[in-house]
């Protein structure tokens, strides 16, 4: 903690670091964690629940009247003059990285008063990185400001994306984008953490990040570190009010307006003519695959055929 920080960033990043030396100890055994699937693909741990516990222990008792939405236990309100002050909590945002000891996950709390994040607190338990921002006052890793890449051109960027992995994730849309992203910049990755890809474009390390069927919680944290680096975060259109959406783009300005011109007709909010545009792109790609590949043009026949077997 620093002590010039704000004293709310303080108590994030105290239930932070909590929950990261659960989740770091977990690590060491990661075969023995119980699993369960909350629906295909989609995990949860007996390590979530208990990093979750701490974090929410540790700021319910710095700030009682403050409410909860969290990822496992849900929502509990806020009550008296702090009602509007709510803690958006992932307590292990790429879990399935987690129980494969892959090691790529987070833990990403956030404040939100009113409609606002205030504060925003990402840890990366694996490398001891904590990422913080509060509004106004500029993002930091371990206390070093950080800003977001300065590239311009598309071309040269190196991306970070999530892909579908649930039953009724929009995964032909997802397949489509990324194979209209892919070939216009210089690399793509999926790390498999929302909240730290968020915090590595904010850092710099990544140009730009897009991503849907993403929740508040993955990505209310490092929406604010992105724009307290610089950068610039919406929905697919590049509309701002993107939390509950469930589509995600972020970069710094100048990717920004590039990422956004090709991701936004795959928006649930583009255009019919764009949807339209989509679905006729999509059908044009599925005959093209369907049909026969075309016979080679046979080449001149200057062979004797008594040479032939």
């Amino acid at each position: 903690m620093s002590s010039s920080y704000h004293p709310m960033l303080n108590v994030a990043i105290k239930a932070a670091r909590a929950a990261g030396a659960i989740i770091n100890r977990a690590a060491l055994d990661v075969e023995a964690v119980r699993v369960t699937a909350k629906q295909t693909n989609d995990f949860v741990t007996e390590i979530d629940h208990a990093a979750e516990a701490a974090i929410i222990e540790t700021l319910k008792t710095a700030y009682p009247g403050h409410g909860i939405r969290a990822e496992e236990s849900g929502e509990q309100p806020g009550k008296g003059r702090e009602k509007d002050h709510v803690w958006v909590i992932d307590p292990l945002d790429g879990t399935t990285n987690f129980i494969h000891g892959f090691p790529v996950y987070c833990v990403s709390i956030a404040l939100m008063v009113g409609n606002r994040i205030e504060q925003a607190v990402v840890y990366d338990p694996t490398r001891n990185d904590l990422f913080c921002a509060t509004r106004g006052r500029g993002a930091y890793l371990n206390e070093r400001r950080i800003r977001v890449a300065k590239r311009t051109a598309l071309r040269d960027c190196l991306l970070s994306t999530g892909f579908p992995f649930r039953p009724g994730d929009a995964f032909q849309t997802y397949m489509q984008m990324l194979g209209e992203v892919m070939p216009k910049v210089a690399g793509v990755r999926r790390p498999g953490s929302a909240a730290l890809d968020l915090a590595y474009v904010a850092a710099g390390f990544s140009d730009g990040f897009f991503e849907m069927g993403l929740s508040p919680w993955d990505v209310a944290a490092g929406a604010l570190l992105v724009t307290e680096a610089g950068g610039l975060i919406g929905n697919f259109t590049g509309e701002p009010d993107f939390l509950e959406q469930k589509e995600c783009v972020a970069a710094n300005p100048k990717i920004y307006g590039q990422l956004v011109a090709l991701t936004g007709k795959y928006s649930k909010f583009a255009s019919a003519g764009d949807k339209a545009a989509v679905r006729q792109a999509r059908a044009a790609a599925r005959k093209t695959v369907g049909k026969p590949a075309a016979e080679p043009e046979a080449a001149p026949d200057t062979e004797d055929p008594a040479e032939r077997e």
